[in-house]
């Protein structure tokens, strides 16, 4: 059996999602963040799925979370609905049930957080919700797995059974209601055809839901008798369409409300967050704040626990290369072969391996910020910015997953409900510093800016996103006319954070980052010490000068001369780093010997930090860009977009930083 989980966004979805699974799905506190379904077999059961479908506030299909959800279950017919209602704000999340009650599929109602109901003195009558709303309704606790196991035992046998929802009308009398079940009636043949329920056909028609009027096939003839009995049922409630049919849903909410709920009183966490925010989301401090905090993760992470965990792991590699090394020398391996594993992985791969803690303490950071209720507010203070430059506060949120990693940050555009918005994110999120970039600022920030670690990491990570600024108002008035839809979201209570939370996102980090370290950097670490090896006529050479690898950069050079950035190795690197960024660094060990500030001068150093900054992203974020934009080739012209930028930037900096330094 499959079972479709839903509600709305920040009602513990996921966290029940993962209580009913044991995956390792990520939970967090901002819109989002899940974009695409993803299943699970349920803990416990034999041959049962459970599918965690986007958080959504309505089944009206404006944005793409809302579009995924309705298609899933139209097109896969689950054979259950495990509605997830936040208890504590129960009023709006009852919004979404009543449309899903519409749709005739069998339905449990889970109440969640109710030990904060309780503990805030507040209580619901669940047997009575249960037979005003004609379906089981289960109290839980999904962080404190209370009532898990009642849930689920409720799910299957409602399942088993088949057992549809008693309730469909939400109104006794009424223009809205004679409306409804006028069209009711002209659609019911073809809403049995389509396998839609007749009363979600309804209200969807009513509604102008283009995807159900071309999936029921209705005829010109029948849409004008439509459209009349909507006329007649504005003119007679004075009230539009929309507004009619949400007038409806929410006089009925009320009145359950009124009948089976004794309210909570004002929650401890919610006077607590409204304190908070009144600082952290004001008109004036919001922006120099999240400034500070950003600057001060940098300084922790650059200056304090990531330099000093990276210098032990550094260590720890050199001793083992050396030790290889010794050992090898002993045994009398091959030249060559000696060369590979010592030159090539350990020079390469090692080099990259030993920036490990600083993305995991960064991103400890970060996962603090965002498991705390922090981020939404960022995004939500980021709206009046973003808007100005023809974006709504929505598009933060891509951006700054994009601070991770570039390709879930183009795919979470989906989220974006207009087109418009989505192709301007898209451009500007890979300006957005990805922590694949991190191993390259940490070496030169230790070889050139080694007194201000944390104030370079800034000026790159707030210079990346004021490029994109300066491209997106440019964008603004030529490409991207018009005006950015509007932007509604909501600001969760300031929780502690989950320590299981931070720990998963850690791992999930660092197991991807040594998973790239041993595939995509191990052989293009390979490919570049065969490259640097060998000439034209394959001869081991040990002058990299007079390699194959050198006649491609030497060939490239001129293009990056007036940038200073003059040396092959150098150029050499910036190709190396398409398949993936970490790999420039790997370039540069293994064909300077490990004195990569040889090949720069200070001023070469800014510039080639600002073109590392800026230029295209790997291969996987420009495959990503294509797919989300529809077509290869538009992801090849953003690649050469961000080049071009990259190389006009540079060649600024180059030129103001040897005025100055």
């Amino acid at each position: 059996m499959i079972f479709a989980l839903v509600g709305n966004q920040n009602c513990g979805k996921t966290t029940l999602f993962n209580q009913l699974t044991g995956s390792n799905q990520r939970v967090g506190n901002f819109p989002g963040v899940t974009v695409d379904s993803k299943s699970g077999a349920i803990r416990g059961t034999k041959n049962c799925q459970i599918v965690d479908l986007p958080g959504i506030y309505s089944m009206r299909p404006y944005t793409g979370e809302e579009i995924v959800t309705r298609d899933f279950i139209l097109d896969a017919k689950p054979d259950g609905i495990i509605n997830i209602v936040d208890a504590t704000n129960i009023e709006r999340n009852l919004y979404l049930t009543l449309q899903l009650l519409e749709m005739q599929i069998p339905m449990v109602l889970a109440l969640n957080m109710m030990d904060e109901v309780r503990g805030n003195g507040g209580t619901i009558n669940v047997q009575k919700m249960s037979q005003e709303l004609g379906i089981p309704v289960v109290p839980i606790a999904a962080v404190k797995n209370e009532g898990i196991d009642e849930l689920v035992e409720t799910a299957i046998r409602t399942a088993k059974e088949k057992r549809k929802p008693k309730r469909v009308d939400f109104c006794d009398d009424g223009a809205v209601h004679r409306c409804i079940h006028a069209v009711s009636h002209l659609i019911e043949d073809h809403a049995s055809s389509a396998g839609v329920s007749r009363r979600f056909a309804a209200t969807k028609m009513i509604e102008g839901d283009e995807n159900i009027i071309e999936r029921l096939g209705v005829n010109q003839n029948e849409l004008e008798l439509l459209e009349h009995s909507i006329v007649e049922m504005e003119t007679d409630g004075l009230l539009d369409r929309h507004a009619a049919i949400a007038s409806m849903r929410y006089d009925y909410i009320e009145k359950l409300c009124a009948n089976t709920l004794v309210k909570s009183r004002e929650s401890k966490e919610h006077i607590r967050s409204m304190k908070i925010d009144r600082v952290l989301t004001n008109k004036y401090a919001a922006l120099p704040i999240f400034i500070g905090i950003m600057l001060l993760i940098f300084w922790l992470t650059f200056d304090v626990f990531g330099a000093y965990l990276q210098g032990v792991l550094e260590s720890a590699i050199e001793g083992l290369s050396e030790a290889t090394d010794r050992g090898l020398s002993h045994y009398g391996l091959n030249p060559v072969v000696h060369s590979l594993v010592i030159d090539g992985i350990f020079a390469g791969v090692g080099s990259v391996v030993s920036f490990l803690p600083i993305i995991v303490v960064m991103f400890f950071f970060l996962s603090i910020l965002e498991d705390t209720g922090y981020m939404a507010r960022v995004a939500f203070v980021m709206d009046k910015l973003l808007r100005k430059i023809g974006l709504s506060g929505r598009s933060f949120v891509p951006m700054l997953i994009g601070f991770g990693c570039t390709v879930p940050a183009v795919m979470a555009t989906r989220t974006l409900p207009s087109s418009r918005d989505r192709k301007m994110t898209i451009l500007l999120t890979p300006f957005m510093s990805c922590s694949a970039k991190i191993p390259i600022y940490s070496v030169f920030v230790a070889a050139f800016f080694p007194s201000h670690g944390a104030l370079t990491m800034g000026i790159l990570y707030f210079g990346g996103m004021l490029v994109g600024v300066l491209l997106a108002l440019a964008l603004k008035k030529t490409l991207f006319r018009g005006k950015p839809v509007p932007f509604v979201m909501e600001l969760p209570n300031y929780r502690l954070p989950s320590v299981k939370s931070v720990a998963m996102l850690l791992w999930e980090k660092a197991n991807d980052f040594l998973q790239r370290a041993f595939t995509i950097i191990f052989v293009a670490t390979l490919i570049i010490w065969f490259l640097q090896s060998f000439d034209s006529r394959l001869n081991f050479t040990a002058d990299s000068a007079n390699s194959l690898l050198a006649s491609v950069g030497k060939f490239l050079t001129p293009i990056f001369s007036p940038l200073g950035l003059g040396d092959w190795r150098i150029t050499t690197s910036l190709i190396t780093g398409f398949t993936a960024k970490e790999a420039v660094v790997s370039t540069l060990e293994i064909l300077s010997s490990d004195n990569i500030a040889g090949l720069f001068t200070t001023t070469s150093a800014v510039a080639f930090l600002a073109f590392t900054l800026l230029y295209t992203p790997c291969v996987a974020a420009v495959a990503a860009i294509g797919r989300e934009l529809g077509g290869k080739w538009r992801g090849a012209m953003v690649a050469v977009l961000q080049c071009v930028v990259a190389w006009v930037i540079s060649l600024l900096i180059y030129s103001l930083a040897g005025m100055v330094i």
